[in-house]
């Protein structure tokens, strides 16, 4: 497999504060690799250095064998980024177009991508008269209109709703198959394990573990356990043997080494506890259990 990101021993500092100590990190061609961690993990300095934001103090990093900084490399790349912004008085077709142009492609590329981001109806549109989903979408189509060998997604789906998400997650599956690489940062650690290859997980800067989302869940013995319960999440949070705590709707997801421990004080605590049932882990309770372990 073709190598499109290859990271070796990247450090960063911020001051006197280690950012990055030392990563690793590689990304091959029609490769999804899910980069987790919590904030401050590392990971937004991390895609700087890929996209030739920042200059790594040490180590070396590579974007199809060339260095990220210059120009001609960073017209194989295609990145979306929270922190981007656009012009407000230019519209939608020109910020395309615009790109398109600056990556070397024909202005016409501009039509089909738009079309595939449902962005046609919103071609006369200026930037700064979007919403967030669709300013998303558009910076989305900014990056595919290059026809990227290495695509860098940090957070993509922030402002999208479900059906946004689910037609974003399938465009990363079609573009993989032409050979994309992707690098992606998501706080949807589940939806990202659906097409993920690999997940590398980052903490203090350091790598903690990679591998498939499979073996990574695999590596931990826990148990999830889902109820509704008037117990508050402060409260949850110290149970005996409790991993993670995570909300989802009227439920909270419990991870836990020890579910039959963990049931008994639920139920002494919480009488009214309902909607009860125990899962295998899954890739969010899998990382929260790395990351508090420091699992190497």
């Amino acid at each position: 497999m073709e190598t499109v990101l290859e990271v070796r021993g990247a450090r960063h500092n911020y001051g006197a504060t280690p950012a990055l100590a030392g990563v690793d990190l590689d990304v091959g061609a029609g490769e999804c690799v899910a980069l987790l961690g919590p904030n401050g993990a590392g990971k937004t300095t991390l895609v700087n250095l890929v996209v030739g934001l920042l200059p790594a103090k040490e180590g070396r990093v590579r974007v199809c064998g060339g260095d990220p900084r210059l120009a001609s490399t960073r017209r194989r790349l295609g990145v979306v980024q929270q922190s981007l912004g656009f012009p407000n008085t230019l519209k939608v077709v020109e910020l395309v177009t615009g790109a398109a142009v600056r990556a070397g492609m024909p202005r016409s590329a501009a039509g089909p991508v738009m079309a595939e981001l449902d962005l046609t109806d919103l071609a006369g549109r200026r930037a700064a008269k979007l919403s967030g989903g669709q300013r998303q979408r558009l910076q989305l189509a900014m990056a595919l209109v290059a026809d990227p060998r290495l695509l860098v997604l940090d957070e993509p789906t922030a402002g999208l709703d479900v059906p946004a998400r689910k037609r974003f997650w399938q465009l990363l599956v079609e573009r993989r198959a032409r050979g994309t690489g992707v690098l992606v940062t998501t706080h949807l650690i589940e939806e990202s394990s659906a097409v993920a290859d690999r997940v590398v997980v980052l903490n203090h800067g350091r790598v903690l573990a990679s591998g498939t989302p499979d073996e990574l869940v695999a590596r931990l013995p826990d148990r999830t356990v889902i109820a509704r319960t008037a117990l508050g999440r402060d409260r949850l949070a110290v149970l005996p043997g409790v991993v993670s705590v995570r909300n989802d709707g009227e439920h909270v997801h419990l991870g836990t080494r020890t579910p039959e421990a963990l049931l008994r004080v639920l139920l002494a605590e919480d009488p009214g506890l309902s909607d009860l049932r125990v899962e295998g882990a899954g890739l969010e309770e899998a990382v929260a259990g790395l990351i508090e372990r420091g699992a190497a």
